[in-house]
């Protein structure tokens, strides 16, 4: 069966990466789309996987958004016209939605953030199947008007490619080491304003800060910031010390065992809570605390492998739901 994954971010790639191998060791023929973004390109080629460039990721205002989100649209309804996918898998993509639905496909979403209302409003009441955390409420997306099946699953995304995951680059940015990742300010759900680079460079005096940048590369004193592209899944597993708003690389730290400090920015951090509550070395903190906590966390790695054995992967959701779907139409 013809499946569809598009994917907007680089966790989007890591996803669809993992779903698409495991949907094609099931016999599916997988089509992957992406868009122009920092994250993106680099890392499909690093993970050696071809996927079809639909429009950019242009955020400079809500006006952009939507004349890159149309363009998008147009460009997947001339790519589907001779033949369209009779699934469409994605991670909140608004333009994967929209257009599946408008060509008759079943829809699968996944989600972990129930307070980014302008995606979900957009995503989920087009959804037949949508697949979330243990952790999130199924009440908590409801009010964005699901018509679907919600499908809870007992783990986080991240399981998807951290479950057998191996490093597969090695750093020399000098140790300890403390990773800290920029805040996703242009999202349309950040709640409150932190100014990450004064936090990174005050840790600096704990060890070599390598600073994430999301949006641009400019050089800041003190801090070690990458040209190119870096993985941040490796990264953080050689790491002594993760800093963050809570988000996908947050997670790959804590399920690699390095400790974790999410910077309260965001509401509902349903699945940090989830893997704190289950042993997983993640701590929330106001800004001001940064530092005092990072002092008391610094190389204090953890042994998780037990902890993430126990952890359910939502690609095999995705996957028998998938099976399930060509079954039905086979019949």
């Amino acid at each position: 069966m013809k499946v569809w994954y598009d994917a907007c971010t680089g966790k989007h790639i890591r996803y669809g990466v993992a779903v698409a191998r495991k949907l094609r060791v099931l016999g599916h023929e997988v089509f992957l789309t992406t868009r122009k973004h920092p994250d993106t390109l680099p890392l499909a080629e690093f993970l050696n996987e071809k996927f079809i460039v639909a429009g950019k990721y242009n955020p400079e205002s809500l006006l952009t958004r939507l004349k890159e989100g149309t363009r998008r649209q147009l460009m997947f309804c001339k790519i589907f016209e001779k033949e369209t996918p009779k699934v469409a898998i994605s991670h909140g993509s608004v333009d994967l939605c929209r257009v599946a639905f408008g060509l008759g496909g079943k829809v699968i979403t996944t989600v972990d953030t129930p307070y980014a209302e302008a995606v979900n409003r957009l995503t989920l009441p087009l959804s037949d199947y949508v697949v979330i955390s243990k952790a999130i409420p199924k009440e908590s997306l409801q009010v964005y008007g699901v018509k679907g099946e919600i499908v809870s699953f007992n783990g986080v995304d991240e399981v998807a490619w951290i479950k057998n995951f191996k490093p597969k680059v090695r750093f020399d940015f000098g140790k300890p080491l403390i990773v800290v990742r920029q805040i996703e300010e242009k999202a349309v759900y950040t709640e409150k304003a932190v100014d990450i680079i004064s936090l990174a460079k005050k840790l600096t005096k704990l060890g070599k800060v390598v600073f994430l940048s999301r949006y641009n590369r400019k050089t800041v004193k003190e801090l070690i910031i990458p040209k190119g592209f870096v993985d941040s899944a490796s990264l953080v597993a050689q790491a002594d010390l993760f800093v963050g708003a809570g988000g996908t690389i947050t997670r790959e730290a804590a399920l690699q065992g390095t400790p974790a400090i999410v910077v309260n920015a965001f509401q509902q951090q349903y699945v940090n809570d989830f893997l704190m509550e289950r042993g997983f070395p993640i701590v929330k903190v106001d800004p001001s605390e940064v530092v005092k906590t990072a002092e008391e966390l610094l190389s204090k790695k953890h042994n998780v492998r037990r902890l993430l054995d126990k952890l359910e992967n939502p690609v095999d959701i995705i996957a028998n739901i998938v099976e399930k779907l060509a079954v039905s139409r086979s019949c």
